[in-house]
C-alpha cells in the first residue's frame, strides 16, 4: 500500500493518465451497445473480477442511464453459471448501495 509520500502512476506520469482518460472516454462514448447494456456489462465484468468498488460504481451508472434493480440483479444472476454463486452474492450489498445512489441521482435530477 503506498503511503503519503510515494507518488503515485497518474501523478508520476501525468501524459499517460491524460491518455488512459481519453481512451476510456471514447469508451464511454460508443454508439452501440447503448449506454445501459454497456454498464451492465461492465458491471457482470466487475462481479467476475470480484471487484467491489468497480461493481457498485457501475450498478450506479446502470441506474442513471435507466436500469432497473431487476436489470441489475439479472446481472450479478448471469455470472453465477460461469463464474460461481458466491462472486455474485458478494457483489450484491455492493451492488445495491450503487443501484440506490445511482436512482437517488436521477429523482433528483428529475426533480431539477
Amino acid at each position: 500500500m503506498a503511503d503519503e509520500q510515494t507518488p503515485s502512476v497518474k501523478d508520476t506520469f501525468p501524459a499517460l493518465r491524460e491518455a488512459q482518460s481519453v481512451y476510456l472516454g471514447a469508451i464511454d462514448s460508443l454508439p452501440s451497445p447503448d449506454r445501459k447494456t454497456h454498464e451492465l456489462i461492465r458491471l457482470a465484468c466487475s462481479v467476475i473480477l470480484r471487484h467491489p468498488n468497480g461493481v457498485r460504481r457501475h450498478a450506479m451508472l446502470a441506474a442513471e442511464f435507466g436500469a432497473t434493480w431487476e436489470d441489475v440483479l439479472g446481472t450479478l444472476v448471469l455470472t453465477q453459471p460461469g463464474f460461481g454463486l458466491v462472486p455474485s452474492l458478494d457483489a450484491m450489498a455492493h451492488a445495491r448501495e450503487g443501484f440506490e445512489e445511482g436512482a437517488a441521482a436521477v429523482v433528483v435530477d428529475d426533480e431539477a
